[in-house]
């Protein structure tokens, strides 16, 4: 199964939403034309080419369509401009709902495509990867699947199980760890992430490994102990390499909606975050927070989850996202 065929699959309840709406908005308001005459004759009734309905773009359809999408969890802001955009050399024109979902298509890919770039990796070794975001975001898995990738594709991996204040966060990065033959660091519970990611750069760098992965707690609810945690980390790790660290991940869980917003803008203040990682995209009918993300953000996207498996953290390609999203065609 391709990661688009799975994508939409899994983004159903958002496509189904957007799509659904889309259809009604045709409908809604004054009754669809009738199918024009097929010049096509009879193969255009054996292929089941008939015209689809069409509504006059106006007011009131371009008010539900920002309704529609604002529902659809992009945001106001982003829904406006999605809006105006598609009103744009269509407005007072009839349209068809196949029309409407290309041109939104089209859209939603023009804000992701800018955003869609891969983990850089540098010839630094090890390249420091300071990995960060809320707990229950999907931070600790998104690092096995890293690590378990990295390694696929021959790059020697160390975790740092930096979130010493879960038990539960180091046990399933361990468990990450011996199915992808990843060595992973750990400290007591409770111990100094500042002081285990010392160890674990030290480590990494003595075994000339190509990356080390750091996980670090998430507890949002205490910004200032979070922000003197990090900065901690950063300043001690800089002891041993003083570019590190060379990249910091945002893991971001996609059934958070608009809460995703403000995670951003914290951690973009604590951490100097480089680029997102979006998990739980199958299990949301939110999928549009991360069209917001990218127009409000634009922060390099780096890969979108969409289920447990290895297979399912993925690069993130802007038109696949865009067209599972929406309902189009794979």
């Amino acid at each position: 199964m391709s990661f688009f065929t799975k994508l939409k699959d899994r983004l159903f309840r958002s496509s189904d939403k957007i799509g659904d709406g889309l259809e009604a908005l045709v409908g809604e308001g004054e009754a669809p034309l009738e199918p024009t005459p097929s010049r096509g004759g009879l193969i255009d009734r054996v292929l089941g080419r008939t015209d689809a309905p069409r509504r006059v773009l106006d007011d009131a359809m371009l008010q539900s369509l920002e309704d529609l999408l604002i529902q659809a969890d992009m945001g106001v802001d982003t829904a406006v401009r999605l809006t105006a955009n598609i009103a744009e050399g269509r407005f007072g024109r009839r349209v068809s709902s196949p029309e409407l979902r290309a041109a939104l298509v089209a859209e939603v890919t023009r804000i992701m495509t800018p955003v869609a770039r891969p983990m850089p990796l540098y010839p630094q070794k090890p390249q420091v990867v300071l990995v960060v975001g809320v707990n229950g975001s999907g931070k600790t898995t998104t690092i096995g699947k890293l690590a378990s990738q990295f390694k696929a594709a021959g790059k020697s991996v160390v975790i740092a199980a930096g979130d010493t204040f879960r038990a539960a966060a180091v046990e399933q990065l361990q468990i990450w760890g011996t199915r992808a033959g990843v060595p992973v660091l750990t400290a007591p519970e409770g111990s100094d992430p500042a002081s285990l990611a010392f160890d674990a750069l030290t480590r990494a760098r003595a075994d000339g490994a190509d990356l080390l992965l750091i996980d670090t707690a998430g507890r949002l609810q205490n910004r200032a102990d979070l922000m003197e945690e990090l900065a901690k980390i950063v300043r001690v790790i800089r002891k041993v390499d003083a570019t590190a660290p060379h990249n910091t991940l945002l893991v971001l869980d996609a059934t958070t909606g608009q809460n995703a917003l403000t995670q951003v803008e914290i951690f973009a203040r604590i951490a100097d975050v480089s680029g997102l990682v979006m998990t739980k995209l199958d299990g949301t009918a939110r999928g549009g927070v991360l069209v917001a993300l990218a127009d409000r953000f634009g922060l390099p996207i780096h890969a979108i989850g969409v289920g447990e498996q290895i297979d399912d953290l993925a690069p993130f390609d802007p038109e696949d996202f865009a067209r599972a999203l929406v309902g189009g065609e794979g």
